[in-house]
């Protein structure tokens, strides 16, 4: 029997499971227009940030990368981006990007309407209900899991992590990658004190030397900075939740990865390549990691937390899932997945990966996450410029 889920053709052989209209603006100067015309449009997210202006070279290409990236993301079916005019990043630019994706797509800068940012709201309410009464003709559709980019995600990871949820997660990113679909592992500072392993399952030399190499040069290059990462990781909250080193840390992140083969490594927000396994440079803040997987292409994340976490998406459904009793009990209006019982009930991992797995499915399916219910809608762009020195 072939699994599958109902989603919405997109153009160029995409799928989406959800069907959203994004508001985007170019800079943040014009954050609150784009967020006053998605209070007036149905089913749409306004992604705003404090970018947009006064980004260059690396910088200003992930920025890009990342915006267009979350615009051109299956999940969503039309985008309007609302600039100002006289920044860098401009509207029109980004909407060539996201264009190329087939999608609808309408732009527009403040400073050209009369009227100023009043004018510039009705304006981007005219465009963006039109856009949105269009994208209800758009009807689900049965497509097997090789159109699915599932993001693995872990936050507030505690000393029950990695042997409860994070296995789990494995379980059900091998099913993807058996299936044909695509997996993507970010947080490389959290692949520190594992890259052995990494390397081992890489699908040729190649990749395993890149894999060895990015770890390599990146503490070799804070070291320079006169900063040990190693003695930043694990972080505060790690170490209340029981983490002792960041090789334990790691070894929980990488179980979410499962044992598949890893195809290669991407930068922050680039799309995979092909199917299957593959690892995303990105070093390890929850909302930032998210970001950079809806941008690649992402149409659902699952997280782990054990400290427990509240943090969601806009354009991804996150279905939150967390392995220690106590956070699950405090926190469960915010979590979607019981792990837990893992060591209370002594329930087998296989089972839990059973249970995700058809939570899974049914949010491919249309069933709305926590995240999405309480209304977590969080953005935030890696900014490469952080690293003085390139990573690959």
């Amino acid at each position: 029997m072939v699994e599958e889920f109902m989603g919405f053709e997109r153009p160029k052989g995409k799928v989406g499971i959800r069907n959203k209209i994004m508001i985007l603006s170019s800079v943040v100067c014009v954050n609150h227009v784009a967020q006053e015309i998605s209070k007036k449009v149905d089913n749409s997210i306004a992604i705003t940030h404090p970018l947009g202006c006064g980004q260059f070279a690396v910088d200003f290409a992930n920025i890009q990368r990342t915006l267009s990236g979350l615009g051109t993301n299956p999940n969503i079916y039309g985008v309007v981006i609302v600039g100002l005019g006289c920044e860098n990043m401009k509207s029109d630019a980004l909407a060539k990007i996201i264009k190329r994706s087939k999608k609808p797509v309408e732009f527009f800068d403040v400073q050209d309407i009369q009227g100023g940012t009043i004018a510039a709201i009705d304006k981007g309410i005219k465009i963006g209900k039109k856009m949105a009464s269009d994208a209800t003709e758009l009807k689900r559709e049965p497509f097997d899991f090789s159109n699915l980019i599932l993001g693995l995600e872990c936050g507030g990871s505690n000393s029950l992590s990695g042997i409860t949820a994070n296995p789990v997660v494995g379980l059900v990113s091998d099913k993807v990658v058996e299936l044909g679909g695509t997996s993507i592992l970010p947080e490389f500072t959290e692949w520190i004190g594992t890259e052995q392993i990494l390397m081992k399952r890489a699908v040729n030399e190649k990749v395993a030397q890149k894999i060895g190499n990015l770890i390599s040069k990146f503490l070799e290059n804070t070291m320079k900075l006169g900063v040990d990462f190693r003695g930043i990781q694990p972080t505060p909250g790690n170490i209340k939740g029981g983490l002792s080193t960041i090789e334990e840390k790691s070894l929980g992140t990488i179980s979410k990865a499962g044992k598949a083969p890893i195809q290669g490594i991407v930068d922050y927000s680039k799309s995979p390549k092909g199917k299957g396994l593959w690892l995303m440079i990105e070093p390890s803040l929850d909302v930032e990691s998210m970001t950079g997987l809806a941008a690649a292409g992402a149409q659902a994340i699952i997280m782990t937390t054990g400290q427990g976490s509240p943090t969601g998406n806009p354009v991804c459904p996150v279905i939150k899932m967390c392995g220690d009793p106590k956070t699950c009990d405090w926190m469960k209006c915010n979590i979607d997945i019981d792990a837990s019982r893992i060591i209370t009930e002594n329930i087998k991992i296989e089972d839990v990966g059973q249970v995700l797995w058809n939570r899974l499915k049914n949010t491919c399916n249309g069933e709305l996450t926590a995240a999405e219910i309480l209304g977590f809608e969080d953005i935030a762009i890696w900014r490469h410029m952080a690293f003085p020195f390139s990573l690959t």
